[in-house]
């Protein structure tokens, strides 16, 4: 039989000897991952770099909870889960998997949570289900959070004309290229540089574990992970007067960008969960929502971290987009960003909780988001309505309908092209495994929050950059 990935193709991507490296050498030679081989090495290659983005992948599932797992806790003090878990507000429960439930109702269980919440984008993740909201009482849960701490959604609007971008689009590609860069590993080098006033913040002295992260923060600033994050230029437009916003009925040139903390946020999270888990014994089945006290030293070093990485994550899009409008020109009209990954002190039934919302946006009374399909649906921007069902809440975006291995193996080159073709989408980057058809209907999910957010103004892709691998399109 041929061999599709050899263990030195393995090693060449990061893996190490080992039982993972056997584990994903067996699933390539086995033909339990098909498609074409280049396709296979970028997708293991994520696996490797973002295991917590396969979680729901039922054939990588069991590879990519092995590679974040650490030994479990013993018998001895295990923490009791509740027997009578309290209901939780569940919105478009048709497009949600099985899978997320079931997280949804152990997170419930937890004798710390107070609310819970699931958004019309959740699919299962690790220990919180993505699109899942909690409320809890005094305690943080770093998986309640996720690894991209503080991942956001960050929007420019310009005074451009639609039609001025159509007539130049060579030149927005050749400025996007310039000023983003995607994946793991350093970030720009030379005069792409940039410095900002969060690396010189006293709450990287919070540890010595954290402040031994500064060059890594360092030298990925103003750049962007992989996986599904992205900068984009497309058209948003406003159907009526906006007097928040000051935005005029019209359509306008617009940047969205996608992405988090960077390996910053990552080595926070793995960090502070193997910390929660030494000290927070939990089932077997709730183990990855092992919490910290809010007022144990762990909590608070956590909680600082938490915030760091969120401001992190934020000046990497600010200095994204102040590239992007120096070299490109324009008055910038209108501002909005929004994030994730993330918790907050907030007050639900009169009495302080943290909310947890992993993979879901805050949507307050009148907090403004971003709620993006794909790299050819399009995106809303909107204005929250403060459901208190829904912990004040609203998805983050579509969510996936199809797991990456699943994309890659029914997904083709050509049909991928054929639909970024027939909506006049640029593509730079990216693969199958982050294709269009991956993704839920957004204007489904859009209809499952009517109660949660107005929308005050649409925004169409047209020139997307995501991480390089084999299926770059030129």
């Amino acid at each position: 039989m041929e061999q599709l990935i050899t263990a030195n193709e393995l090693k060449e991507i990061g893996y190490g000897e080992g039982k993972i490296l056997g584990l994903v050498l067996k699933a390539a030679n086995t033909k339990i991952l098909a498609g074409e081989k280049q396709e296979v090495l970028a997708l293991v290659k994520k696996l490797k770099q973002y295991p917590e983005s396969f979680l729901d992948d039922k054939i990588l599932n069991p590879i990519a909870t092995a590679m974040i797992e650490e030994a479990q806790p013993p018998a001895e003090g295990m923490i009791a889960l509740k027997e009578n878990p309290g209901q939780y507000a569940v919105y478009g429960a048709g497009y949600i998997e099985d899978g997320a439930m079931k997280q949804m109702n152990v997170a419930m269980a937890l004798p710390v949570t107070v609310a819970g919440a699931l958004m019309p984008d959740a699919h299962q993740g690790y220990g919180l289900p993505i699109g899942g909201v909690l409320a809890t009482k005094n305690a943080i849960i770093p998986y309640g959070v996720g690894v991209d701490i503080g991942c956001r959604m960050a929007l420019t609007v310009f005074d451009i004309p639609e039609n001025y971008f159509l007539e130049n689009e060579a030149k927005f590609k050749r400025e996007l290229v310039a000023h983003t860069k995607f994946g793991a590993g350093h970030g720009f080098h030379g005069r792409y540089k940039a410095d900002h006033a969060v690396l010189d913040s006293a709450d990287f002295n919070v540890a010595p574990f954290v402040k031994q992260l500064h060059d890594k923060a360092y030298s990925q600033l103003g750049t962007s992970g992989g996986g599904n994050h992205f900068v984009e230029w497309g058209i948003i437009e406003f159907t009526g007067r906006d007097e928040a916003l000051n935005m005029e009925k019209g359509k306008y040139l617009a940047l969205l960008s996608h992405s988090g903390s960077r390996g910053f946020g990552a080595t926070i999270a793995g960090h502070y969960t193997r910390l929660a888990k030494e000290i927070c014994k939990l089932p077997k089945e709730a183990i990855n929502l092992a919490y910290l006290d809010l007022d144990s030293e762990a909590g608070q070093e956590y909680w600082i971290a938490m915030n760091l990485a969120g401001d992190y994550a934020s000046a990497c899009h600010e200095i994204i987009h102040q590239k992007l409008v120096a070299a490109v020109g324009g008055k910038v009209l209108a501002k909005v960003e929004n994030h994730h990954n993330f918790a907050w002190k907030e007050t639900w039934n009169g009495e302080e909780v943290i909310v947890h919302r992993k993979g879901a946006t805050p949507a307050g009374q009148g907090v403004m988001g971003i709620i993006p399909g794909s790299m050819t649906a399009p995106g809303f921007l909107v204005r929250g309505k403060g459901d208190e069902q829904a912990i004040n809440s609203a998805s983050h975006g579509a969510g996936r309908q199809m797991s990456r291995t699943k994309a890659i193996q029914t997904v083709t080159k050509e049909e991928m092209r054929a639909e970024l073709k027939e909506k006049g989408v640029t593509l730079i980057g990216a693969g199958l495994d982050e294709a269009p058809m991956a993704y839920k209907d957004i204007n489904k999910v859009m209809g499952a929050q009517t109660a949660l957010v107005d929308v005050i103004a649409k925004f169409t892709p047209k020139m997307v950059r995501m991480a390089d691998d084999g299926s770059r399109e030129d």
